[in-house]
């Protein structure tokens, strides 16, 4: 007699969720490639299947124009396109992720500022590494966890629940424990155990802590908790910034030592600054930034909606 467990997992076999095996097997078989085929690979996926996405193709074009006025249409065309290979190869870079083998990846990857870490540590009270959502992010926490005795990482459940199930697993890999991005009592508790806790805070946010802060010169709905994390915990936080090298032979890893005086009084002022500074690293690969991401949208009334 079948039991409860092989009934659940039947259910997956069925046709709705037959294009997430394929996507599975896609994966586990991109895994062993070399780097310089997975990005081959990624570029010519992202020109083709970036631009099927009508919706997404438009908010792309939109957040460019608005961020990057000084640039010409042809200029801004050129960045869409390297744009869309970047998401291309940042999905071989899930496979290498979620199916490869670490070693391998760590042996393409340089690591700038790994004493800020080292020192952050010692102190004893946990540390928060504040990221963005670059399209090579997914390897970060197969690169860092060598240098940290435990990670932890906030997590959002996924909609189609056997796609949740395989993110789940791959991430697991590097990654000791995934919570929810609401439940910021466990976060804490990770802090006061001195874990490394991977933190993104620059997408749209209307939780109770958001507030419009300035990114790239426009208002964007942002959730300024960090600051308030901070206090509560006595964590120190360190941006980390990934990004694949120029050449695309290898990657870059890097620790920015701690912003002086964060956290403030002012939470929305803190978090501008850590804006301003991700920003920056933006600017330096704009096309390896998630632009696919509707940034400034949900704004209180009185402010313009540049996506109507």
């Amino acid at each position: 007699m079948p039991t409860q467990t092989s009934i659940a997992l039947f259910r997956f076999w069925l046709p709705w969720y037959w294009h997430v095996w394929i996507f599975h097997a896609w994966l586990r078989a991109v895994a062993p490639l070399s780097l310089r085929y997975k990005v081959a690979l990624g570029k010519r996926l992202g020109r083709v299947l970036c631009p099927l996405f009508r919706g997404k193709c438009s908010t792309v074009r939109r957040n460019l124009e608005v961020c990057f006025p000084e640039l010409s249409a042809g200029e801004r065309d050129a960045l869409c396109r390297r744009h869309y290979e970047s998401v291309g190869i940042g999905l071989t870079e899930l496979a290498t992720s979620w199916f490869g083998v670490p070693e391998r990846l760590r042996e393409t990857v340089r690591i700038e500022g790994r004493e800020h870490l080292e020192e952050a540590l010692e102190k004893g009270k946990g540390v928060l590494f504040f990221c963005g959502h670059f399209t090579p992010m997914e390897l970060i926490h197969a690169v860092m966890r060598p240098l940290c005795p435990r990670v932890a990482a906030m997590y959002r459940p996924m909609r189609n629940e056997l796609l949740d199930r395989i993110i789940l697993r791959g991430r697991s890999r590097h990654i000791d424990e995934l919570f929810s991005k609401y439940s910021v009592k466990t976060l804490l508790r990770r802090l006061s155990g001195n874990s490394v806790v991977f933190y993104l805070a620059d997408q749209s946010s209307r939780d109770k802590y958001s507030a419009p802060v300035q990114f790239f010169g426009l208002p964007a709905m942002t959730n300024t908790a960090v600051s308030r994390i901070l206090r509560i915990s006595g964590a120190t936080l360190l941006p980390l910034y990934f990004r694949r090298l120029e050449d695309e032979s290898g990657y870059l890893a890097t620790i920015d030592p701690p912003l002086p005086d964060l956290p403030s009084d002012d939470p929305v002022a803190d978090t501008t600054r850590l804006m301003q500074a991700l920003e920056d690293r933006i600017r330096a690969c704009p096309e390896q930034y998630t632009w696919m991401h509707r940034r400034f949208k949900d704004l209180p009334d009185g402010y313009p909606d540049i996506y109507a």
